[in-house]
């Protein structure tokens, strides 16, 4: 039996579409985009981000942990 292989989607970062050079940490409303419904950080494979702006997307999710903007977790 010959299976068929599915195509992968492409999925582009948006952080790229916005032509964004970095990514604020009191810009809550575009990090919990990035969060779980139980406050974890969505991986890369996910999102869709590329490499660069995912690892600001967590240097940024962290500080706003750090000073309260974002929660550690949502219980």
């Amino acid at each position: 039996m010959a299976y068929r292989r599915r195509k992968k989607k492409v999925k582009k970062c948006r952080l790229c579409e916005m032509e964004l050079d970095y990514v604020d940490y009191k810009d809550t409303r575009l990090l919990s985009e990035f969060l779980t419904d139980k406050g974890k950080i969505i991986p890369k494979r996910l999102t869709g981000n590329c490499s660069k702006h995912q690892r600001m997307v967590k240097v940024a999710i962290k500080r706003a942990r750090q000073m309260g903007l974002l929660p550690y977790l949502k219980i």
